[in-house]
C-alpha cells in the first residue's frame, strides 16, 4: 500500500498539531460572522508581544473565560471579573489586556451602528474580495502593510485599544482578507479536502 502524499504547507505550519490544524482550517479562510471577525480580532489582540503558538495553546481556555468573545456577554463585565479573569490560569494574566477586551466590546457596538456591520466594516477595505498575496518564500510575507496601517488607525479613531498594524494585519491573515498562504501551499487555492 502506497503512503498518501504529504501535503506541502506553509513553514509555519508545520511546527506543532496545533499550528497544522489552525493553518488548515481557519487561517486564510474567509470569515464573515460578526461575532466569530470579533473574537477573531479579540484573540489576535491578546497575541500582542507573544507566540501565536501561545494563544493557539490557550485558544479554547480563552474563549471558555471570556465567554467566547461574545460583545454582548462582556459589556456586562466588572471590576469583579477583571479580578477573576487575572487569577484565571487559561487567560493572558495581564490587566490592559483584559480591560481592553472589556473596552472593545463596547466599541464593537459603535462600529455595528455606524457600518452597519463589523463584516461591512472590515471587509469593505478590501472591497469584499480577498487580497491573494503571490509569496514564494516565508520571508517575503509582510508583518504590516499600508492597509493595515490605515486599519488600525482607523480602529484606534474608533476607540479599540491593542490593534496595532501587526495584529491588525495577523486578524487579515486569520480572517482570509488576505490569502498569504504560500503559493507552493496546497492551501494556496482554498481549502484542501481530504
Amino acid at each position: 500500500m502506497k503512503d498518501q502524499p504529504t501535503l506541502i504547507r506553509c513553514d509555519w505550519a508545520n511546527r506543532s498539531a496545533l499550528e497544522t490544524s489552525y493553518h488548515d482550517r481557519v487561517w486564510g479562510v474567509p470569515l464573515h460572522d460578526d461575532l466569530e471577525l470579533f473574537k477573531m480580532l479579540m484573540l489576535e489582540s491578546q497575541q500582542a508581544g507573544l507566540s501565536w503558538s501561545t494563544i493557539l495553546a490557550k485558544m479554547d481556555t480563552l474563549c471558555e473565560a471570556y465567554d467566547n468573545f461574545d460583545p454582548h456577554v462582556l459589556i456586562k463585565y466588572g471590576e469583579d471579573k477583571v479580578e477573576e479573569l487575572l487569577h484565571h490560569d487559561g487567560v493572558i494574566k495581564n490587566k490592559l489586556k483584559i480591560k481592553a477586551v472589556i473596552h472593545n466590546a463596547h466599541q464593537y457596538f459603535k462600529i455595528v451602528e455606524q457600518y452597519g456591520s463589523l463584516n461591512e466594516f472590515f471587509w469593505s477595505y478590501v472591497n469584499h474580495q480577498p487580497i491573494i498575496n503571490q509569496w514564494k518564500s516565508i520571508a517575503e510575507v509582510p508583518g504590516t502593510t499600508t492597509l493595515s496601517d490605515q486599519i488600525s488607525k482607523d480602529l484606534k479613531k474608533l476607540g479599540f485599544k491593542f490593534v496595532g498594524s501587526t495584529t491588525v494585519y495577523a486578524f487579515m491573515q486569520s480572517v482570509g482578507m488576505v490569502n498569504d498562504h504560500l503559493v507552493s501551499c496546497a492551501f494556496y487555492k482554498g481549502p484542501c479536502t481530504d
